[in-house]
């Protein structure tokens, strides 16, 4: 462990990975328009009207059009009781013209995403969230993963970043990043230690392992004195701090002393959005091979509209 600049430290820089899979998904669709006539197409959900979340179903929005698939975004006021959540739910969940939901975050405290995990069709979990899902990924079984974490196994491979066999580190214990990025990676042969924010000498694991992925929501919590030389570091950390957007590691510290690094922003987030799209229309290929019930139609503009 050094703090002396003597690494050259790579930037893994999410935009040339967020085009392949752009790529591929354009692809994709294309052949399920084309030769199917089926469009795949993502409804986002929001409660309330949260900067942020409205900030991200924009980038969602854009980067979809890229990728060939449809978006629908639907808000719902910020009184909506559980009772109409689940409600908004079931009637996506019928409408075989939706291939996946995203429920963005965060919603008004009386709400919460378990609230609306248990009652998403899990082949319509776009983002991995459901007790299903979840289940499925942790046991090793074919599911649609966790879009932030699948992004940042998709950054490792593209730059060629070996997984197999290495001492890694993850840190955040949140049910939509930390936890399902430890079991991607375990699947991968790494050997995992999971850490948080309340963890005990938390630099000691740090300086032990050879790729450290955070996601905990703590500025500046990872610095570069704490590195083993040469680790790859994947800040999925994403704060907000006055006019700046800084992740979880002090950026300045760890260059020179980790090999890789994920700037932030323009690291993981580019790719999130593409596993998105790529969670998306593998949905779609799946709802064609199951069949649809005779109650499930497609949702009328106007019946989306009385959703909002």
């Amino acid at each position: 462990m050094s703090a002396d600049p003597v690494t050259e430290t790579q930037l893994l820089r999410g935009a040339p990975v967020a085009a392949a899979l752009r790529a591929r998904s354009l692809a994709s669709s294309s052949l399920l328009r084309d030769n199917l006539g089926v469009v795949p197409t993502l409804v986002t959900l929001h409660v309330g009207a949260d900067p942020a979340a409205l900030a991200y179903r924009g980038s969602i929005e854009r980067s979809m059009a890229k990728a060939g698939v449809e978006h629908r975004g639907i808000t719902l006021p910020p009184t909506t009781s559980a009772e109409g959540l689940i409600d908004a739910i079931a009637a996506l969940n019928a409408d075989p013209l939706v291939h996946g939901v995203l429920i963005l975050m965060p919603m008004p405290p009386h709400l919460s995403l378990e609230i609306a995990a248990e009652h998403l069709d899990p082949m319509k979990d776009v983002d991995g969230v459901t007790p299903t899902n979840a289940g499925r990924l942790h046991l090793g079984l074919p599911a649609l993963r966790p879009s932030t974490p699948q992004g940042g196994i998709e950054l490792l491979d593209h730059y060629g970043i070996e997984i197999d066999g290495r001492d890694a580190v993850v840190i955040g214990r949140s049910n939509i990043v930390g936890k399902p990025m430890a079991t991607l990676m375990t699947m991968r042969n790494a050997t995992v230690t999971s850490c948080h924010r309340k963890t005990v000498d938390l630099a000691h694991h740090v300086s032990q392992a050879e790729v450290v992925a955070v996601a905990a929501g703590c500025p500046g919590l990872i610095r570069g004195d704490m590195l083993r030389e040469g680790a790859v570091v994947i800040d999925f950390g994403i704060n907000v701090i006055g006019d700046t957007i800084i992740g979880d590691v002090d950026a300045a510290s760890v260059m020179g002393v980790a090999a890789a690094y994920t700037p932030v922003p323009g690291g993981t987030g580019p790719v999130t959005v593409m596993v998105l799209a790529s969670n998306t229309i593998a949905a779609a290929f799946a709802s064609l091979a199951s069949p649809v019930e005779a109650d499930r139609r497609p949702l009328a503009p106007s019946e989306l509209d009385a959703l909002s």
